[in-house]
């Protein structure tokens, strides 16, 4: 695949800024104003033998942003109010943050389990998905998902070759009632120093498939899910959005590439523009499916940085917390404390409401006029 567009920066503190526009051609000047301290972490991994999992400790992630009147960081800068994106306007925005739980000061070498304490190396970033701050990626144009897909996958290969990140997360935590800080339609990227331990397990089911000649266990799910039908929710040539099995979530989606590939940044032009549509059409779904939009969660499961990444299947997973805007489903000492969660709405019935939801209902927002780079 060809690069995206892409323009980089530092800003004022040292850290990397990378604009990616729909289209080609856009020269941007990058200046970023501000006066800043040098950025300091001070977060370290913990691990816990038990569970043999480990644990983020980022105690000054609490000074962070969040919801509060004063102007939002992620809105482009203008005269006099410089904020974390030093540009007039942007398409899609990439930055280190300020406050990462995981700062690049692992060394060389992911973390052994021998150690009980280290440095939190890796990297977190911050991806914005446009200029415009009363809107959300579903109601963006396709186009500009186009070029949020690319900043993944691009993200993606950088991250990955990093020696001391294993494993790349692209997420969006979506609604301040799920837990998102600011308003402003954004996500995040972060690098881990290790694989996280739900997508170890993961790692490890596709492990034994491919012992007992099962094949790929991703594979075997979505044939599984075509041939069974009743909880498909929508299937493109390239995508397929079906409500698992075992959902446990209220509403929960998986979106599954077709074809058996690794991660975003394995994925040719057409599966990259049909996704656009898929991916946009699916979280439209979650802003109609019931009379208010649900807050939701949103991850791509991609391979490990190195290692067995023949043994993942690129897919998305979206979920929300609640049946209705106002009943959200509240984690019990049995779902928190022993990992077993307890649905208590049928997928059937989830696939169901989810594929007679009317996605067109979003309006498009009008394309904002080309302003000049700050």
């Amino acid at each position: 695949m060809p690069l995206p567009h892409r323009t980089s920066a530092t800003l004022a503190d040292g850290r990397e800024i990378h604009f990616y526009d729909d289209a080609a051609g856009r020269e941007r000047e990058v200046v970023d104003t501000r006066v800043l301290p040098p950025v300091q972490s001070g977060a370290e991994l913990r691990w816990d033998p038990t569970t043999e999992e480990w644990v983020v400790m980022a105690a000054h992630r609490k000074a962070r942003s969040a919801h509060t009147t004063a102007a939002c960081p992620l809105c482009p800068s203008s005269d006099g109010a410089p904020t974390e994106i030093p540009a007039g306007d942007y398409d899609v925005a990439v930055f280190e943050n300020r406050y990462s739980a995981l700062r690049g000061a692992g060394g060389d070498q992911p973390p052994a389990s021998t150690s009980l304490t280290l440095p939190a190396g890796g990297r977190c970033e911050v991806m914005v998905f446009g200029s415009e701050h009363d809107t959300s990626l579903a109601r963006l144009p396709e186009q500009r998902v186009r070029t949020v897909i690319d900043a993944w996958a691009d993200r993606t290969t950088a991250l990955n070759a990093l020696p001391d990140v294993e494993q790349v997360v692209c997420f969006e935590n979506h609604g301040s009632e799920i837990g998102a800080t600011l308003t402003h339609p954004h996500g995040q990227i972060y690098a881990y120093p290790f694989v996280p331990s739900r997508f170890e397990r993961m790692q490890r089911a596709s492990r034994h498939a491919h012992a007992r000649g099962a094949g790929c266990v991703f594979c075997s799910v979505l044939t599984t899910e075509l041939s069974a039908g009743h909880r498909i929710v929508a299937r493109s040539p390239h995508w397929t959005a079906f409500v698992p099995h075992a959902a446990r979530w209220p509403y929960e989606v998986h979106l599954y590439a077709n074809r058996h590939v690794p991660d975003l940044a394995a994925l040719t032009r057409e599966e990259r523009t049909d996704l656009a549509a898929s991916y946009r059409s699916l979280l439209r779904r979650f802003e109609t499916v019931t009379e208010s939009p649900l807050p939701y969660m949103a991850l791509w499961i991609q391979a490990p940085a190195r290692g067995e990444r023949d043994h993942s299947h690129l897919h998305a997973q979206i979920f929300s917390d609640r049946a209705t805007p106002l009943k959200p489903k509240r984690l019990a000492a049995g779902e928190l404390g022993a990992g077993t969660f307890i649905s208590e709405v049928e997928p059937e019935q989830a696939a169901a409401a989810l594929r007679a939801t009317d996605t067109w209902t979003l309006p498009d927002p009008l394309p904002a006029q080309p302003a000049a780079a700050v």
